[in-house]
């Protein structure tokens, strides 16, 4: 069987972290997003959907 290519999603970030906790701006910076409207296309990994799923309330996803 052949393994299929994580798919690619576009994550967008929608929410300030001024006042979050700190592993949410961690998180935010590891995704590649560190201003207001920045948008990065990064592979649908498990890895990359579970940091979208901790910072899912400041950012938003499209396929």
């Amino acid at each position: 069987m052949a393994q299929e290519k994580p798919k690619k999603i576009k994550i967008t970030q929608t929410g300030s972290p001024i006042r979050r906790d700190k592993t949410q701006r961690a998180t935010l910076v590891g995704l590649g997003l560190n201003k207001m409207r920045r948008t990065v296309e990064v592979e649908g990994t498990p890895e990359v959907l579970g940091q979208v799923r901790k910072v899912a309330h400041l950012v938003s996803v499209e396929k």
